[in-house]
């Protein structure tokens, strides 16, 4: 971790320095060694603000940037919610980062299929239902009517299997077979 650390309305004291890069080195086991921190301290000068001391930061992580800001009435203490506030945000950050690797293994090892243990796809439910011949019309009040995503039937017209399914953007559509 690269901590840069400035101070606007106020020169930054090696004490107060110091003390930041040791609460700060709390982030280093979450971030990566090259990752950019900016610490910017300020003294606000508006007399009717008690939490004047603030300290803001900014992370340059791999993926989006994170920021945090906090105010009090001692800067050691803005310093200190600052850094709990973005140890919160990485903590967040790298759960979502760990869901959405493990929903991308799952679509890598079969597109979130059950596999068994030699990788192949396992199926893990059946279902039989007897068809009877109807109109896509009537298979989409069907398809209404179990609350579906996709309904499959025997179209009257071809006796054919064919599918009704919702389309996302609305409307429905029909999947018929070639033969």
């Amino acid at each position: 971790m690269r901590l840069q650390v400035r101070g606007k309305n106020l020169e930054v004291s090696d004490s107060i320095r110091s003390y930041a890069e040791h609460k700060l080195a709390k982030l280093q086991p979450q971030l990566r060694d090259d990752t950019r921190v900016e610490l910017e301290l300020a003294v606000e000068r508006n007399p009717s603000i008690s939490a004047n001391h603030v300290a803001e930061a900014t992370v340059w992580t791999k993926g989006p940037v994170l920021r945090a800001r906090e105010a009090s009435v001692d800067m050691r203490a803005s310093i200190d919610e600052l850094t709990e506030k973005l140890l919160r945000q990485l903590k967040h950050y790298r759960e979502r980062r760990s869901r959405s690797a493990a929903r991308g293994q799952a679509n890598r090892d079969g597109g979130g299929f059950v596999t068994s243990n030699d990788g192949e796809p396992q199926i893990v439910k059946s279902k039989q239902f007897a068809m009877t011949p109807m109109s896509a019309e009537d298979a989409v009040l069907q398809l209404e009517l179990v609350g579906h995503d996709f309904f499959v039937f025997q179209n009257a017209d071809s006796n054919a299997v064919n599918v009704v399914y919702r389309r996302k953007s609305g409307g429905y559509g029909l999947i018929e077979p070639q033969t």
